[in-house]
């Protein structure tokens, strides 16, 4: 169940040391002059052992892996054009141990990772502090109901709607290590502006830009990470780039603990201080970020950072394991823009939709009383300190079940298994919601909607899959846009699922997130046999062909990316 390419894989360990061939799966011919490669990792096992008996792999043995670019016809196929910017690091015959690979990526982890997490950190004190905002009589300030607050959302929805794929084309064209931080320094004048708000239309017109501004920052994100790291690496790296999503609604509920503290300060509403300060806090980290995020992994290298992050060793080790991963990654220079036929082309590759669609409902049954947590706990007498406290323990428990499905979707090699989680984790307690009535006690409604909304967040699963399934930068990069299109298209949908007039039980909005839980599980079983058969259609393709018609098939096909039959979807 995951990528794979039948004709490149490698002998077992037994066939690699006594020379005997498996007849079974045609394997390229190794030039003997090169130096020898390290065992493949797909060799040791997968699943748990498999990963447990990697840990204990000797550091100073060969971890280079086995790639196209060991056979001498292929190489050519596959060489990365002159164009690309890494392209003068490339070396086929580069070898190195696992010592070095471990200690490099430990490094990116510091110096790339790290920071994208303090980026979405600040992306999401602004983007959610509306809720906290709301613990301090936030809508009866400005004049407004809850179903304005719908609005509200579901502008700010449609924006960021708007904003995925015109902002992933100026990222491509710019380079997101410029477009990024660009984006959040505009962003966070706006965020502190609302200090200023005066009523609904200001109101709506702050989260139209908001949502506008914000658009476009987890794809751009995302393709910049995958110029440092391999595809099994980036699902992991992914789940802990949305833990900072969990700390930043923790802290937010500390921080606007103390900030609301601040209401009747010169005559001012403590909700005003929260935005201000918090916008703030977003703009000091969007002006860092022009120094912090260079162009590539060879581009580290600039007059504040004159030795760069990487020695000359490290950045040949960096560039030659991402492309033996994923070759199509050298298809395109990271300055270099998409043209409207390749965008027209990647929407209608319909081997990606089920995907999109996931994106689409998957959030559904779960995000009503996400939104409406901290005015729910209003509802049943919390006061706002304590209503802001009261969150912290399901951003806890989701930022866990996060983190258990990432490395549950790796263990087991299924995407599908990993994700339909959230689904039968949120049926029994939507139930359990619906039979709610007045008379419930208000700490058995806390605890089932603290568990809601503490859900497994499998949404960066779905981000490395449909990542892993575009194969091509061309497709991911546009994948990457539609992909969160369909999610904030879902997320304007469910928005406006509880009405006031259902308020404060929600009878029919919870029948509602019923229903479409229960057609999600059934899209995810269809999801898994839409994938499973595609690959099993173009195994039986592949394997009726001599080695001569699947050479001749790499040097001459015009297909791309996922349309290749070499290529195999993960599900």
């Amino acid at each position: 169940m995951t990528t794979i390419l039948p004709f490149l894989q490698e002998p077992s360990v037994q066939e690699r040391y006594s020379g005997e061939k498996d007849d079974r799966t045609p394997s390229p011919t190794l030039n003997e002059q090169k130096p020898p490669l390290g065992i493949p990792v797909d060799n040791v096992g997968g699943g748990l052992w498999g990963r447990l008996k990697r840990s204990y792999v000797d550091l100073d043995s060969i971890a280079t892996q086995p790639s196209v670019f060991d056979d001498p016809t292929t190489c050519e196929v596959y060489r990365p054009p002159p164009q690309y910017e890494n392209a003068h690091k490339f070396d086929p015959d580069a070898r190195w141990t696992w010592r070095e690979e471990k200690k490099l990526v430990r490094k990116i982890d510091w110096r790339v990772m790290l920071w994208a997490g303090v980026m979405f950190f600040a992306l999401d004190l602004d983007r959610n502090n509306i809720s906290q905002a709301n613990t301090d009589n936030f809508l009866p300030d400005l004049g407004m109901t809850t179903n304005d607050y719908n609005l509200g959302n579901s502008l700010f929805r449609i924006a960021f709607l708007i904003a995925e794929l015109p902002s992933q084309l100026v990222s491509k064209r710019v380079g997101p290590d410029v477009w990024i931080p660009f984006q959040m320094v505009v962003w966070s004048i706006v965020a502190l502006s609302q200090f200023w708000l005066s009523g609904r239309a200001s109101f709506l017109l702050t989260r139209f830009l908001l949502g506008f501004l914000q658009g476009g920052f987890i794809p751009d994100v995302v393709l910049y990470l995958s110029y440092f790291y391999t595809k099994t690496e980036l699902p992991i790296r992914l789940a802990f780039f949305w833990v900072s999503n969990y700390i930043a609604v923790i802290v937010s509920a500390f921080l606007a603990t103390g900030i609301l503290k601040l209401d009747g300060f010169r005559g001012r509403a403590g909700w005003r201080y929260l935005f201000l300060i918090e916008g703030v806090g977003t703009l000091l980290v969007g002006i860092c970020s022009f120094l912090m995020l260079p162009p590539g992994p060879t581009q580290t290298k600039a007059w504040f950072r004159p030795k760069g992050w990487f020695t000359e060793r490290e950045e040949v080790i960096l560039v030659n394991r991402i492309l033996r991963d994923d070759p199509s990654k050298s298809d395109m220079h990271n300055r270099q823009g998409l043209s409207v036929g390749a965008i027209w082309k990647a929407l209608q590759d319909w081997r990606m939709w089920p995907i999109y669609i996931l994106g689409l409902t998957h959030m559904m049954p779960v995000g009503p009383p996400q939104n409406y947590l901290t005015l729910s706990l209003r509802h049943l007498g919390f006061n706002t300190t304590q209503s802001n406290l009261l969150t912290i323990p399901s951003s806890v428990l989701g930022l866990l079940m996060l983190l258990f499905c990432a490395y549950l979707s790796e263990i087991i090699n299924s995407r599908v298994f990993a994700t339909i989680i959230l689904q039968l984790w949120a049926l029994p307690l939507l139930v359990a919601l619906y039979t709610f009535n007045a008379q419930t006690s208000q700490w058995v409604y806390y605890a089932v909607v603290t568990l809601i909304t503490g859900f497994p967040y499998v949404h960066p699963i779905q981000v490395g899959w449909a990542s892993r399934n575009s194969y091509s930068v061309r497709t991911r990069t546009v994948s990457a846009s539609v992909y969160n299109m369909f999610v904030q298209a879902g997320a304007v949908a469910y928005a406006n699922i509880y009405r006031t007039k259902d308020a404060p039980l929600y009878k029919n909005g919870n029948r509602a997130l019923l229903g479409i839980c229960s057609m999600n599980i059934v899209l995810y079983i269809g999801t898994y046999f839409f994938y499973k058969s595609i690959n099993k259609r173009r195994d039986r393709i592949w394997s009726a062909w001599s080695k001569e018609q699947q050479q001749e098939y790499l040097e001459t096909t015009r297909d791309e990316g996922n349309q290749r039959l070499d290529f195999r979807f993960a599900y």
